[in-house]
């Protein structure tokens, strides 16, 4: 960058020798060839402590990512309970959001990159009219996510505790919701998240079964605990744990996002639990491109160390 203070003849001599660097190179670069392949966004449960005791407003969100230096957020639907909840209605509850939401992501030039979506119903349900009420359900998300200008949903495949039958009706509910979300050019995308839905290998089948271009799924490298309702292995009591990088493994040629889960760092700021090397090499070999979202989910740090420390690392392993 020139100097502002130059005079302007060396300004003018500055300008002649770019000029004629310029002609002699004569490179064209595509858009693809200059962006970056990855970038990385902030989920809002690595915040969910503060705004569940009430000493962070949830439409803050986006403010607070940006200042860490995020380039996109990922909003978690059931922490603006509150806020649904003391609305006129469950429309005007909806129509705030997603006014009070795209102005703050706007105003700290953000990019909103999903909604993840909890406590709408089992998707995966063996009951056909609770099936397809959880369809209903999600599908406000779907356009609430449209709106904000958002790529994907993310859902929960619970339901049944037998592996065929949830195999099958996981199939029904993701192509029902899948179907309705195409036509507003969202993906519906599936989190490892406790039960058989930490079981990457049965989640790879059903996607596979799936077959839709808007379908696919959200890698976290932390819940693969299949005896846990959530599947964290946070804490390290998990009795059925699947291989976590097997898991992500099997599940990153369907991603079309990714959640780099943390808990706790050792002096070296290295993830005691998580082989980040390891695991990002996994991204990294797979086609996926595009936002890296940090999840911070322990107690020995403060929400906002936690976050800095998984940024830290990521870069660090990542986007080395």
């Amino acid at each position: 960058m020139l100097n502002i203070n130059l005079t302007s003849k060396y300004a003018l001599i500055a300008a002649l020798i770019c000029f004629t660097a310029c002609k002699q190179k004569e490179t064209t670069v595509s858009p693809e060839e200059t962006a970056p392949k990855y970038q990385l966004s902030l989920a809002q449960w690595s915040m969910n402590k503060q705004i569940r005791n009430g000493s962070m407003d949830p439409f803050d969100f986006a403010k607070r990512a940006s200042e860490m230096g995020f380039e996109g957020i990922e909003y978690v639907n059931q922490l603006y309970r509150p806020h649904f909840e003391n609305a006129e209605s469950p429309e005007a509850g909806m129509q705030s959001f997603i006014e009070k939401s795209l102005a703050a992501s706007q105003a700290h030039n953000i990019r909103n990159v999903l909604i993840m979506i909890d406590e709408e119903g089992n998707l995966s349900a063996e009951d056909e009219a609770e099936r397809n009420e959880a369809v209903e359900n999600h599908k406000r998300w779907v356009d609430a996510a449209a709106a904000l200008g958002c790529h994907s949903i993310r859902v929960n495949l619970h339901g049944s505790s037998d592996p065929e039958t949830w195999i099958e009706t996981s199939v029904i509910g993701m192509k029902a919701l899948g179907s309705y979300a195409l036509e507003k050019n969202i993906n519906v995308i599936v989190e490892n998240h406790g039960g058989l839905s930490s079981n990457a290998a049965k989640l790879s089948e059903v996607l596979k079964a799936v077959n839709m271009p808007n379908c696919g799924s959200l890698p976290d490298f932390g819940n693969f605990c299949m005896a846990s309702e959530y599947g964290s292995t946070g804490e390290r009591t998990c009795t059925d744990e699947y291989d976590k990088y097997l898991g992500v493994k099997e599940l990153m040629p369907y991603a079309k996002a990714v959640s780099a889960k943390t808990y706790t760092f050792d002096e070296q700021g290295n993830e005691r639990n998580i082989d980040y090397a390891k695991m990002m090499e996994i991204v990294k070999n797979s086609d996926y491109q595009g936002f890296i979202g940090v999840e911070f989910e322990g107690d020995e740090l403060s929400e906002e160390e936690g976050i800095m420390a998984s940024k830290a690392l990521i870069e660090k392993t990542l986007l080395k």
